[in-house]
C-alpha cells in the first residue's frame, strides 16, 4: 500500500512540478505556462474543487449505471504497485459481478502522490472519458516499464506511446501535457478529495460514503452485497 507519508515529500509543489519540467523538456513545443491555452471543457458531469482554476473542468471518471443503488468511489495512484494489482485483478471480477450489470456506479478519481503520477492522469484524461479507462488500463498493465525508470523524459515517452496507441495525435498530447491549468485543477481537486474523504494510502475506496483499504474480491463482494440488499429494503 502506497501513503502519502511514503511519497509525498515535497507537497504540492513537487507534483506541480511536472508541468513546469515537461515545459522545458527538450523537443517539447515552446511556450510558457502563462501562455498556455485552457484544456478541452467537456460538456459532462464534473467535479471540480473549489478554487481550481476556471480553464479546466475536471470529469468524474464513471464506470456502470448511474443511477445504480451504491456508489464505489476508488481512490488510485498510477504509481502505485499495489493499485496495479488491483486493476489486474479484482477489479475485473468487480466489474463483471457488478459494474457492467448496473449494479454500483463506480467512479476512479486520481491521487497525486507524486509527479509521474499526474502526468500519467494528464494522459489518460487526455482523450476524454471515451478513452480514460482503455488507457488507464495501458497505464497500469506497463507500470513495471515506465512506473520503475528515474528517467523523467523516458517516463514521458512511453506513457504518451499509450496515448498515441488509444488513438490520440502527438500535437493533443503535447497540448495536455504543457496544460498548466490542467495540472494545476488536477491537483487542487486530489487535495479536496483527500481532505473530504480522508484519503492517505492508495488504493482506497468509499463505499456509500464508507472508507475502506485494499481488500480481496471476496470481501468487496461480502461489502456490495450487503450495501445492496440494504439498498433493496
Amino acid at each position: 500500500m502506497i501513503t502519502r507519508r511514503t511519497l509525498m515529500t515535497a507537497g504540492t509543489a513537487a507534483v506541480l512540478a511536472g508541468g513546469a519540467w515537461y515545459l522545458s523538456r527538450p523537443g517539447a513545443p515552446g511556450g510558457t505556462a502563462s501562455g498556455l491555452l485552457p484544456g478541452p471543457a467537456f460538456a459532462q458531469e464534473t467535479g471540480a474543487a473549489d478554487g481550481a482554476e476556471a480553464g479546466f473542468e475536471v470529469i468524474e471518471m464513471v464506470q456502470g449505471d448511474p443511477e445504480a443503488p451504491v456508489e464505489v468511489i476508488e481512490y488510485a495512484s498510477f504509481t502505485c504497485p499495489h493499485c496495479a494489482s488491483f486493476h489486474a485483478n479484482q477489479f475485473k471480477e468487480l466489474k463483471a459481478a457488478y459494474i457492467d450489470t448496473g449494479r454500483i456506479r463506480f467512479v476512479y478519481r486520481e491521487v497525486y502522490f507524486d509527479r509521474p503520477g499526474l502526468w500519467a492522469s494528464m494522459v489518460a484524461r487526455c482523450g476524454g472519458p471515451d478513452r480514460f479507462f482503455g488507457i488507464a488500463d495501458m497505464i497500469y498493465r506497463q507500470q513495471q516499464d515506465w512506473g520503475r525508470s528515474q528517467d523523467a523524459n523516458y517516463i514521458v515517452d512511453r506513457l504518451m506511446a499509450m496515448g498515441k496507441t488509444a488513438g490520440l495525435t502527438d500535437e493533443a498530447l503535447n497540448a495536455c501535457m504543457r496544460d498548466a491549468d490542467m495540472a494545476q485543477t488536477l491537483v487542487t481537486w486530489w487535495e479536496g478529495n483527500r481532505d473530504a474523504d480522508d484519503i492517505s494510502s492508495t488504493p482506497s475506496f468509499v463505499i456509500d460514503g464508507e472508507k475502506y483499504s485494499n481488500m480481496s474480491f471476496e470481501d468487496f463482494s461480502a461489502i456490495l452485497d450487503e450495501k445492496l440488499a440494504a439498498a433493496d429494503g
